[in-house]
């Protein structure tokens, strides 16, 4: 007898296909809007363990990029960065009370860091037109760190530094 509320096992599997589907395409649509954190990084990468020297590592860039990130990505996300690839890799070990980045530039500049716990951070004028992200008692593992130019998809010339000290911002 067919009470209405039975499925045959096939429609079962159907039904659950489509919902699999469904969510597959669904975190697919999510991801292609973050940027690429698996790139090869522009500026390459960097090992630093807690107490490293020289302290800041100071790296000269080219901020920004083609396309623009919103706060879609996480709160605070400004600035036209490239997505194709970080900028660099910062891989970090040990153990530290805190690890500042932050970015120096003559340039409105933003900054965007996909962290080891996957989450992103971002920062738009900490100081005056310079970003900056702290990490209190830092994960190891690696930091995507990209460097964007505010308002327009325009390259400008930066410094990335990393620090273990709190920085004397400009």
């Amino acid at each position: 007898m067919y009470d209405g509320l039975s499925l045959s096992t096939n429609k079962v599997a159907l039904l659950k296909a489509s919902i699999l589907a469904a969510i597959a395409c669904f975190s697919v649509m999510t991801k292609a809007e973050e940027p690429n954190w698996k790139g090869n990084p522009v500026y390459g990468s960097v090992s630093l363990a807690a107490g490293f020297t020289p302290d800041p590592w100071v790296q000269d860039l080219q901020a920004g990029g083609g396309r623009e990130v919103t706060s879609s990505l996480a709160p605070g996300c400004k600035g036209f960065i490239n997505y194709g690839r970080p900028d660099v890799d910062f891989n970090f070990s040990g153990s530290s009370a805190v690890v500042y980045i932050h970015v120096e530039s003559d340039a409105d500049t933003t900054l965007v860091v996909n962290a080891p716990d996957g989450r992103w951070y971002c920062n738009d004028d900490f100081v005056g037109l310079n970003p900056m992200v702290i990490f209190q008692n830092p994960r190891e593992g690696q930091y995507n760190i990209w460097v964007g130019v505010h308002g327009a998809a325009e390259l400008h010339s930066a410094k990335l530094k990393i620090t273990e000290v709190k920085p004397a911002l400009r």
